[in-house]
């Protein structure tokens, strides 16, 4: 048993790791196509972000791994195979139920770790980042990984969900956070700017954080944002120049 569970986890593990080199990969590429030239001079901090990122796929693989097999051997979580075990509706309310719920996890979670004694233990790994590039998506210290680790994990114990259902939140999941990071808008201005733009996040509205660091938390929604009075709005896009000139990371309480 002991052995089918560590298989089970390292094949999780190869699996977010391959998932992530071809998003942020593909993403990376696009970048290249659409702006040539905005990652240049940033080779060395990419390889580190590549590496922060694998060993983040390791440790993400872990608790998916352990629980797909609880899941295939004992029965355990709440995913089914079976559309007919449930509504039609619920399958979208799930989807957006996770969403939703890791959304608010990632919230307070990033907000924590942006207290100084937490922010310069592990967040800092993340923010050396300057400017952040397709390849930062998983660019986290082990502790920060872990606080991301479980939540997908844990959700699959308390929420009904149709095992496609779960593919679908895993995919916005992977190009939330690549597309987030990758350094231009891939969203129409029409929707950036518009009212779904008002409570979608996107790469518009993350690189404010990445610019103040005490502002836009959220990961999909700008819901807590609002709510606790974080939401500084859109940022602008800025240079590796730009980014260079900022000096050391700011310390900055939640």
């Amino acid at each position: 048993m002991v052995a089918a569970i560590l298989l089970s986890a390292l094949a999780m593990s190869a699996i977010v790791g391959v998932r992530y080199l071809l998003a942020s990969g593909g993403f990376a590429l696009a970048t290249r196509i659409r702006q040539p030239g905005l990652y240049q001079g940033l080779e060395r901090q990419m390889r580190r972000e590549i590496g922060w990122s694998l060993a983040s796929a390791l440790i993400y693989g872990v608790p998916a791994g352990v629980v797909a097999w609880g899941w295939q051997e004992r029965g355990w979580t709440r995913i089914y195979s079976d559309v007919g075990d449930f509504p039609l509706w619920w399958l979208p309310l799930s989807v957006l139920l996770c969403l939703a719920a890791h959304d608010t996890w990632f919230y307070w979670t990033h907000r924590w770790m942006h207290r100084p004694r937490l922010f310069r233990i592990a967040h800092a790994v993340h923010h050396a980042s300057r400017p952040p590039t397709a390849w930062a998506a998983m660019s986290f210290h082990p502790w920060e990984a872990l606080t991301g680790a479980v939540v997908i994990p844990a959700l699959v114990f308390l929420i009904p969900i149709h095992v496609g259902a779960l593919g679908c939140v895993l995919t916005i999941m992977t190009i939330m956070g690549v597309s987030n990071h990758m350094g231009w808008e891939m969203f129409p201005r029409w929707m950036v700017r518009g009212p779904m733009g008002g409570w979608l996040i996107t790469a518009t509205h993350h690189q404010r954080h990445h610019d103040q660091y005490n502002c836009n938390y959220g990961l999909y929604f700008r819901v807590w944002d609002r709510v606790c009075g974080t939401d500084k709005g859109l940022g602008d896009f800025r240079g590796v120049e730009d980014f260079r000139e900022l000096g050391e990371f700011k310390k900055v309480d939640a």
